[in-house]
């Protein structure tokens, strides 16, 4: 074509070339992200009980109370700061429920104790808290030092 033609644009050739790689790009992009994001959502998971957990002892030590963190069922704990330390919430107490599904939705959590932090940021009891999804299985632990740790 010289130069100065009046014809400017792409032939339908060029723009189904074009429009073929997009679309080989984006189907190779969702395959990525669907396996990807069960595992972002099991670490989402994992940050906000680990923040929770920390949360927790760090309020008892700034309080000088007992903070327990109870387990209900496969998603849902309560925060109590337990001002009588019966282990229960009571009128008067603060509490906070938190249901992990409502961010992670095929996010289970099970655990074989429920952590209580004492005013000096040590635990009473010892917690082993199991996070699981399609995309694996995570384990927190809580020391009897008050440490949480995640192990994978």
């Amino acid at each position: 074509m010289p130069f100065g033609s009046a014809h400017t644009g792409f032939t339908l050739v060029e723009i189904m070339i074009v429009l073929g790689i997009v679309a080989i790009g984006v189907l190779m992009t969702q395959a990525w992200l669907s396996t990807q994001l069960p595992k972002w959502r099991l670490n989402g998971a994992v940050r906000q009980l680990v923040s929770d957990l920390q949360a927790a002892k760090m309020k008892a030590v700034v309080d000088r109370n007992r903070q327990r963190i109870i387990f209900q069922d496969a998603h849902r704990y309560v925060l109590v700061d337990d001002d009588n330390n019966n282990g229960s919430p009571d009128p008067g107490e603060i509490v906070e429920y938190r249901d992990i599904q409502s961010a992670y939705q095929d996010v289970t959590v099970t655990a074989t104790n429920n952590p209580s932090f004492l005013p000096r940021g040590t635990a009473s009891n010892l917690a082993s808290i199991t996070v699981t999804n399609p995309a694996g299985t995570r384990i927190i632990t809580v020391s009897i030092t008050g440490r949480v740790k995640v192990k994978t």
